[in-house]
């Protein structure tokens, strides 16, 4: 995967006056003061416009939020703003025209050019676009004060799908004022780190003061909001938020280790470009994008079509038949022929074939109903077409080891691709 790869942070809240935009913001900043080579945007979905009052030069204009969901190509539509930090301005009314559709962010920002790190900001409240930036995000910050944060808390937790601990979104303790003390004798920070603990959600390793010199930043008499890095770097904010880029630093690389980030690309530019315009931005069994950066390839007619599987995807087709439990990642081949609806107009009726590493055929399976009909839906979703208009397709998926991105990419081993060939072969004998 890509040093450059995209990753996603979603600062969100559903209580307001926590210092979620100061911490937004300020993150991009310190993000990019850490990290000069690394591209870093920002995107507020508030109608406060503090992205833009830090970020914007001069009186230059650019695209809004709203190029997050429309067709023009995203990364022409960053702005490059104050410090190093791409943005796109505030709108005061958006909203989306499909807000059910939760993964169509994350969708745009799979098939984007969007390198780095993009910094979210999300309206308080769970609204569409709230869910559809915890849809994206790779990490999600949360910031806490108090009580009642923390309790709102846990409904960012389960918008996001999140399983608590373990997961990808973190409580920030937020606007901490250390001189406060609860009867017991404890300090807030202390008292929300428990809180979180006995709710098995977690907190990351720093928390943010409450400073009155940080405040002053966004209440001047002037428009331009000013970050804590050129304004406040005598105070204890300044250690914090460094600290907190770090973090987000950490949690980007352990994503890129196990090449897991939600909206990476796996066309990047070593992937040639006849093989891009062929590959499918979308997993086919569930819809999500899929990095390629993992998972299986899944080659259709004859090599025209190509998709990234996920892993559990295709896990749960394999459990779906009686070969699934002899299929391994270096088995070789696996093959689907599948008749369809648009023939006979009956049930769809789909073939396993099972080919080791020479190409040479091992064993077949006819599938149930319900496996033919999810195969069905894979095919539907690859050409487009509707599952009832099906009528005779065939898929291969490659099965040495390999994930899609290596197997695609230039210079990449061309021994699979023969074999391949092979097997495209013997099963149009057969057909």
């Amino acid at each position: 995967m890509a040093e450059d790869a995209l990753f996603v942070v979603t600062v969100a809240s559903e209580k307001g006056g926590v210092g979620k935009t100061t911490i937004a913001t300020n993150l991009a900043v310190y993000l990019k003061a850490l990290c000069e080579d690394l591209p870093v945007t920002i995107a507020s979905f508030d109608n406060h416009f503090s992205v833009d009052n830090m970020f914007a030069i001069g009186g230059r204009s650019g695209r809004t939020v709203a190029a997050l969901f429309d067709q023009a190509p995203l990364e022409q539509a960053v702005s490059l703003g104050e410090y190093g930090v791409g943005f796109l301005r505030s709108e005061r009314r958006f909203e989306l025209d499909q807000p059910d559709d939760h993964a169509r962010l994350r969708r745009k920002l799979a098939a984007s050019g969007l390198r780095g790190i993009l910094v979210l900001d999300t309206r308080p409240l769970l609204d569409g676009l709230t869910r559809q930036a915890l849809e994206a995000a790779d990490l999600v910050l949360v910031p806490v004060k108090d009580r009642p944060s923390l309790v709102n808390a846990a409904s960012v937790v389960a918008a996001a799908g999140d399983n608590g601990s373990g997961g990808r979104v973190w409580l920030v303790p937020s606007l901490i004022d250390g001189r406060l003390r609860l009867s017991n004798g404890a300090g807030m920070r202390d008292y929300l780190t428990v809180m979180a603990g006995e709710r098995d959600l977690q907190v990351a390793p720093v928390a943010i003061s409450k400073s009155p010199k940080v405040e002053s930043l966004a209440a001047g008499f002037g428009s331009r909001i000013h970050p804590v890095l050129t304004r406040a770097r005598g105070t204890a904010v300044h250690r914090q938020l460094r600290d907190l880029a770090a973090f987000v630093l950490d949690q980007r690389k352990a994503a890129l280790d196990r090449a897991d980030l939600r909206c990476a690309l796996v066309s990047d530019d070593s992937l040639p470009a006849r093989l891009r315009q062929r590959l499918k931005p979308a997993c086919p069994l569930c819809g999500r994008p899929a990095s390629g950066a993992s998972g299986v390839l899944l080659l259709a007619r004859s090599g025209r079509l190509l998709a990234a599987i996920h892993d559990g995807c295709f896990d749960r087709l394999l459990k779906s038949t009686e070969t699934g439990s002899m299929v391994t990642r270096d088995s070789g081949f696996l093959a689907f022929q599948l008749t369809g609806r648009g023939v006979s107009g009956a049930a769809a009726e789909c073939r396993l074939a099972l080919f080791d590493r020479q190409g040479m055929l091992q064993l077949e399976e006819q599938l149930a109903t319900s496996a033919a009909d999810l195969v069905a839906g894979l095919f539907a979703a690859l050409t487009g077409q509707d599952n009832s208009s099906l009528t005779r397709e065939t898929a291969i998926v490659p099965l040495n080891g390999q994930p899609p991105a290596k197997l695609l990419k230039s210079g990449a081993d061309a021994d699979w691709r023969r074999r391949a060939r092979a097997v495209w072969r013997s099963l149009n004998d057969q057909s």
